[in-house]
C-alpha cells in the first residue's frame, strides 16, 4: 500500500489538468441507460461519496434512476488528536453532515449506516458483502443493469482499498457494473502513473457541479477546521478539494462481466449472422444512419497512406464501408461469415475493379498473403477471447511491415457478448505492442490505428 500524509503537498491538480485527463473518453453510457439502471454507492466515511460520485449522484436522481447509498463507518477516527471532539462525538456529527449531504445530492433517506470500525473495513470483508447484497436486493432487477460504485481498489488508504475489493468481488461474482472512484490517489500518483489511462469521464452539468459543492460544504468537520487548536486543522486543504471541482468525474469502468456471455465459438458464426442479415436486408442501418455515415468517413479519414496495395477487411457485412474502401485501395478483399451478407455485398460491389468479396469464417479461415491495410470494424467483440487472441495472431503474420491496421468498434456492452471494443482495441495493443499512430475515441466508438513494425518503424 502507498505511505502517505493528508498533509503532504501532493500533486496539484494543474498537473492532472496538463496530463489530458480533461479529454479522457466519455462513460459509454447514454442518458437513457443510466436511466435504466440502478445503483449501489459505497463510502468507506461520509464524504467519500461526495468527492467521489457526488456528481455523478445527482445526474442519477435528476435522470430519475434508483439510488442507494451504503456507508460503511462513521469517520469518528478523522481527528485522533482533537482536543475538543471525541470519537464518539465526531460520528454523531459526521453521520448527521452525511445525511445533509446526500439530500443535497437528492437522495434524502436513501442511504444505511453499517456502523462498522473506522480504519478497520480490512477485517469486515464478509460483513461488507452481505451489506452490499442486501442494499442490491432493495433495488430488484436484473443483475447486469445494477452498478456498483465503490472507492478505487489501489487509492492508497487503507479502508477505500478494503472497500473497493469487496465490492469488485461482488459485481464479479453476481454479474454487476463497477464504478471505482478515485480519491487519495489524485493526492499521491502523478500523471507518470498509467493507472490512470484506461479510465473515463462523467461530464457534470451546471446543476450536478450544483449540487456536488453544496454537498460538500455540509461536510464541515473534514473542509473547516473544529477550533483553532492543534490537533483540530481541517482535513482537506483547498488543493486537495480542487481536484473534486472538476466539470466531470472519472471513474475506473468495469461492465457487468457475466451479463454478455454466451456459450460461441467460430463454429456458430454463419448462422448466427445469417439470421441477422435473413432478418433485414441492412440491419444496422448502414445506408440511412448518420452515425454509421460519419463513422466511415472518420475510419476513411483515419488511414494514414492514400493508397494500399492489397487490403483485408474482416467482416465486411453488406459492403457498405467496402464500397468506400475499395477507391483507396488497389486490390481489396473483403470477408464474412455470413452467406447472406456475402452474396448482397457482392451485388453492392460487382463490377468494382480489384475487389473480391469472399465468405471465410475468421480467424480459422485466414486468406494467404501478404495486405498492408487489415480493416476490423465491429467485429472484435464477436470473438471469444482466444478466437481474438488467434485474429491478432493471423494478423502479425500477414500485415506487411509498415502495414497499417485499422480498428474501429462500438464502445457500449452488447447483449449476448462478452466484449466490449474498448476491450478488444487494449486485448490488440497488449497482444501486437505496435505503435498507436491514431486513435479517436467518443461516446460511443474508438476509432485507432496501429502501425505494424518495419520500413523505419520503431515500433
Amino acid at each position: 500500500m502507498v505511505t502517505f500524509s493528508h498533509t503532504d503537498p501532493g500533486t496539484g491538480e494543474a498537473a492532472w489538468t496538463r496530463s489530458g485527463l480533461a479529454v479522457a473518453p466519455e462513460l459509454p453510457l447514454a442518458a437513457a441507460e443510466l436511466a435504466a439502471m440502478r445503483f449501489v454507492v459505497l463510502a468507506a466515511h461520509p464524504d467519500d461519496e461526495t468527492l467521489g460520485a457526488g456528481g455523478l449522484m445527482a445526474s442519477l436522481v435528476a435522470l430519475g434512476a434508483k439510488v442507494q447509498v451504503l456507508l460503511c463507518t462513521a469517520g469518528e477516527g478523522s481527528h485522533p488528536d482533537s482536543p475538543t471532539a471525541a470519537p464518539e462525538q465526531l460520528a454523531g456529527i459526521r453521520l448527521t453532515e452525511f445525511g445533509t449531504a446526500l439530500a443535497a445530492l437528492g437522495l434524502k433517506d436513501c442511504w444505511t449506516f453499517i456502523g462498522l470500525p473506522d480504519r478497520g473495513l480490512a477485517s469486515h470483508s464478509e460483513a461488507i458483502t452481505r451489506a452490499v447484497r442486501d442494499a442490491v436486493q432493495r433495488l430488484p432487477g436484473d443483475p447486469e443493469s445494477l452498478a456498483l460504485v465503490a472507492p478505487y481498489r489501489a487509492d492508497g488508504h487503507g479502508d477505500h482499498e478494503a472497500l473497493g475489493a469487496a465490492a469488485a468481488e461482488v459485481a464479479r461474482q453476481d454479474g454487476h457494473a463497477l464504478l471505482e472512484y478515485p480519491i487519495w490517489f489524485w493526492h499521491w500518483a502523478t500523471p507518470q502513473d498509467q493507472d490512470w489511462r484506461p479510465w473515463v469521464r462523467f461530464h457534470l452539468d451546471k446543476p450536478a457541479r450544483a449540487a456536488k459543492k453544496l454537498a460538500m460544504s455540509e461536510h464541515a468537520t473534514q473542509v473547516r477546521p473544529l477550533s483553532p487548536l492543534p490537533g483540530d486543522e481541517a482535513l482537506l486543504s483547498p488543493d486537495f478539494l480542487a481536484h473534486f471541482s472538476r466539470s466531470y468525474e472519472v471513474f475506473a469502468w468495469t461492465p457487468a462481466p457475466e451479463a454478455f456471455k454466451r456459450p460461441y465459438s467460430s463454429a456458430d458464426a454463419e448462422s448466427v449472422f445469417d439470421g441477422v442479415h435473413n432478418g433485414a436486408a441492412d440491419p444496422w442501418n448502414y445506408s440511412g444512419s448518420w452515425y454509421e455515415q460519419r463513422k466511415r468517413a472518420l475510419t476513411l479519414a483515419a488511414l494514414p497512406e492514400k493508397s494500399y496495395e492489397r487490403a483485408l477487411e474482416v467482416g465486411c457485412s453488406i459492403g457498405t464501408l467496402t464500397a468506400e474502401l475499395a477507391p483507396r485501395c488497389r486490390s481489396l478483399l473483403a470477408v464474412d461469415a455470413s452467406g447472406t451478407a456475402v452474396h448482397r455485398a457482392r451485388q453492392l460491389l460487382d463490377g468494382w475493379p480489384g475487389v473480391q468479396v469472399e465468405q471465410r469464417v475468421l480467424p480459422g479461415s485466414w486468406p494467404s498473403g501478404t495486405f498492408d491495410l487489415v480493416v476490423v470494424s465491429e467485429v472484435g467483440y464477436y470473438l471469444p477471447k482466444e478466437e481474438l487472441s488467434q485474429l491478432w495472431d493471423r494478423v502479425e503474420a500477414s500485415l506487411a511491415p509498415g502495414g497499417t491496421l485499422l480498428l474501429c468498434h462500438w464502445r457500449h456492452p452488447i447483449t449476448g457478448w462478452e466484449l466490449i471494443g474498448d476491450t478488444v482495441h487494449a486485448l490488440g495493443r497488449q497482444r501486437l505492442g505496435w505503435r498507436t499512430a491514431g486513435i479517436y475515441q467518443e461516446r460511443d466508438f474508438v476509432l485507432e490505428v496501429l502501425a505494424a513494425p518495419g520500413r523505419g518503424s520503431a515500433g
